[in-house]
């Protein structure tokens, strides 16, 4: 799996540098979750949320990565435990964006500050755009624009009416993704693991862009899977993460306060 790759580069290119790197805080928001390590790197996801909870006494976890036993963990330890949960997959991706923005300021990648991954995309007349995720801003763009649009949703009442006509239950993506020639896929697709799949099927023709909060991980693992743009979150006021996350903040309430949108193009 793409989680999978991105751990083994960082392990090999960064945590043998820094094997005692640790979770130093965390905020689990109901949107986002954000992480500080011990470095001082700051990481976000989109929070995934389990589907039952289970108060049975038999199924009850007061062990490692539950509250009150994840700040102060290692990174390697969240990364190689074996238990499973949607919070375990949610602090992964935020660790790993945490890691990368330190990989990112070596210099090594093109990247393009204070800009939209729409800006970056070259859409002609006609060309289909498939859209993972009810991305509102990019579903008016390209609606006006008046290419063929499909929008991949697990929930079809999160397109707004007018734009019911789009709609594709996400199960579907095997029939459009292929035909499609611009592919705008969620980050969040990373943390509940179903990114792996979609790209899968993506035709070699087709231009790909992952964005979100939880877009920013190891870049040439996304890019050897046939991943154009990487839409990224910069994070400008580190002091108002923290209380935005807590306060049900999503991205573009991050965007108007304490981070701008940064483009990751591959070379």
């Amino acid at each position: 799996m793409i989680i999978d790759e991105a751990y083994q580069i960082l392990k090999s290119a960064f945590l043998l540098k820094h094997p005692d790197l640790k979770i130093d805080e965390v905020r689990v928001g109901v949107n986002l979750t954000a992480v500080k390590l011990s470095n001082h790197r700051l990481g976000l996801a989109s929070t995934l949320k389990d589907i039952y909870v289970y108060s049975d006494k038999s199924m009850r976890d007061y062990g490692s990565f539950t509250p009150l036993r994840i700040e102060g963990m290692k990174v390697t330890e969240l990364f190689e435990t074996t238990k499973k949960s949607a919070l375990i997959s949610t602090l992964r991706i935020a660790v790993l964006n945490a890691i990368t923005t330190e990989i990112l300021d070596s210099g090594q990648y093109h990247i393009v500050r204070n800009t939209d991954p729409f800006e970056m995309i070259r859409l002609l007349p006609n060309q289909t755009v498939t859209i993972v995720g009810a991305f509102h801003s990019y579903i008016k763009k390209v609606a006006a624009l008046g290419n063929p649009l499909h929008v991949l949703e697990l929930n079809p009442d999160a397109l707004n009416h007018e734009h019911k006509q789009f709609y594709v239950p996400a199960n579907g993506f095997r029939t459009v993704i292929p035909n499609s020639d611009v592919i705008i896929i969620t980050g969040l697709t990373l943390v509940n693991g179903t990114l792996d799949g979609l790209l899968s099927v993506v035709s070699p023709k087709s231009q790909v862009v992952v964005t979100g909060p939880s877009s920013c991980i190891m870049p040439e693992v996304l890019f050897s899977h046939r991943v154009d743009i990487i839409g990224a979150t910069y994070i400008t006021k580190p002091e108002l993460l923290f209380p935005m996350v807590s306060q049900a903040a999503t991205g573009f309430h991050l965007f108007e306060y304490c981070a701008e949108k940064v483009c990751i193009l591959a070379k």
